[in-house]
């Protein structure tokens, strides 16, 4: 019997609608990225989907997504557990800076090679220490690039998601866009070159869909 799991990026958050690095930093939803996101559960509804377990990141636009989804879909007790291991990538010194900017300020190559690149990490940002709710992070990182993404999310997923999803359990992933691109890199086999191409957009729920031994069968948007 088939397998599959649904993940959404968060809505539009307050630092997407002004185009400004947001990473590790913990901003809040838009109006736009609110709507979004009880447009997401509405579609879940409407297809019946039914959750028996749910996992997100420590930030809050990832959180506040999937609780509205949930309260959408009556669901609003669902288990959930929430780990830094699915944040989004961390941005370094570009970390609040408006994108338009540093391409004014470093050119538009620059900026693409930090944004898109596999292994290109951004500008070092200060050093501060490991804040509460990142058990097991033994140094706030300074930056990463989509493969230092991969890396956090590789052991997660094989070791806390995929065994869940193996069992039976039905689950919801609310994420961001790099760690879920990271994720879905891992389940597709998708080669680093063409990992940076893909786009996910914010609010769009997601099928993906495995046979009963894990192995990657489809992804698909859920309309």
């Amino acid at each position: 019997m088939n397998k599959e799991i649904v993940v959404i990026r968060h809505g539009q958050s307050e630092w997407n609608k002004i185009n400004q690095f947001t990473g590790w930093v913990d901003v809040e939803l838009s109006e736009q990225g609110i709507e979004e996101a009880i447009q997401a559960g509405k579609i879940l509804k409407t297809h019946n989907y039914h959750f028996t377990m749910a996992f997100t990141s420590v930030l809050k636009r990832a959180n506040e997504t999937l609780r509205i989804v949930l309260e959408q879909i009556g669901q609003n007790n669902l288990p959930v557990i929430r780990d830094w291991r699915l944040n989004e990538r961390h941005y370094g010194d570009l970390q609040g800076k408006n994108k338009q900017q540093m391409r004014d300020e470093y050119g538009d190559e620059q900026v693409h090679i930090w944004r898109r690149s596999y292994n290109t990490k951004p500008p070092k940002s200060a050093e501060q220490p490991v804040p509460e709710g990142y058990d097991g992070l033994e140094s706030y990182p300074q930056g990463e690039s989509l493969e230092d993404t991969v890396f956090r999310v590789q052991p997660y997923w094989e070791n806390v998601i995929k065994p869940k999803v193996k069992s039976g359990e039905k689950i919801i992933i609310s994420a961001h866009g790099n760690s879920l691109r990271a994720l879905i890199k891992l389940v597709e086999g998708i080669s680093d070159d063409e990992i940076v191409k893909l786009e996910i957009p914010t609010g769009k729920p997601i099928k993906i869909t495995f046979d009963e031994n894990m192995n990657f069968i489809s992804r698909d948007y859920i309309e």
